[in-house]
């Protein structure tokens, strides 16, 4: 299913940078895209690399934001969205509190949920595909606190639930979970360990892109339900030495 540019149509949230932008880049030469991301100004920026790509611009923690800009993108069909956009960290529990979980669970989970949610009749029209960037700690939990791989697990659950309920309306669902990914986010982790960054020890963001256009593009007879996403030897002996 494509839209009126005989292009098919996806939205990529946090497509202004790391794994978002990665798959926006991978997807750009024969899809259209729908950028979106928090900051105006980066959204329009990342939107103006790319041929006819449409500004989402939003607040994915705000409800009427939320709705406000699904509701001026008028959508009769969708065929693809990639939940990128998500918040990482968290706290020992001792230093924890209600509104830190609140706060990434709001993001990680309630957010998926809801805009999925608004997104639907599209996709059903379109048949299309729901993709959740999900993490290694959504399958292995480890970190202090808690929060961020319990938010994963969520996430998880949510994929899997999501499958099942929209297999019938011909919606597949991937949940796609990479291994530590050289990002923005990768970096403020590292230098909260108090160690030096070496981005060859991590996934490139280009390789979990590949992976989310293969659950795009895969044909109507196959579903890539779970995919995981491991650093390879390269790394992982880099890491040793």
């Amino acid at each position: 299913m494509t839209d009126s540019s005989g292009r098919p149509l996806v939205l990529v949230t946090g497509g202004t940078r790391g794994i978002g932008k990665a798959v926006c880049d991978a997807l750009a030469p024969d899809h259209t895209l729908i950028v979106g991301g928090r900051d105006r100004a980066a959204v329009e920026k990342a939107c103006a690399a790319y041929d006819s790509a449409r500004p989402f611009v939003v607040d994915l923690a705000e409800e009427d934001s939320t709705t406000d800009a699904v509701a001026a993108l008028g959508l009769d069909r969708l065929d693809g969205v990639v939940h990128s956009a998500g918040l990482g960290g968290g706290a020992r529990t001792e230093e924890s509190s209600r509104a830190l979980w609140r706060e990434i669970l709001e993001v990680n989970v309630i957010a998926v949920s809801d805009l999925t949610r608004l997104l639907l009749p599209a996709l059903v029209a379109a048949q299309g595909t729901v993709v959740t960037i999900n993490s290694g700690s959504g399958l292995r939990a480890g970190g202090a606190g808690g929060h961020y791989p319990a938010s994963k697990f969520a996430l998880t659950a949510l994929s899997d639930v999501l499958r099942e309920e929209l297999r019938p309306d011909g919606v597949r669902v991937c949940s796609v979970h990479p291994g530590r990914v050289d990002t923005d986010m990768q970096r403020e982790l590292v230098a909260s360990e108090g160690r030096p960054y070496d981005p060859k020890e991590f996934l490139r963001p280009e390789s979990v892109a590949t992976a989310v256009r293969t659950a795009l593009t895969a044909g109507p007879d196959a579903t890539y339900e779970t995919i995981s996403i491991r650093p390879g030897p390269a790394a992982t002996n880099r890491r040793r030495d």
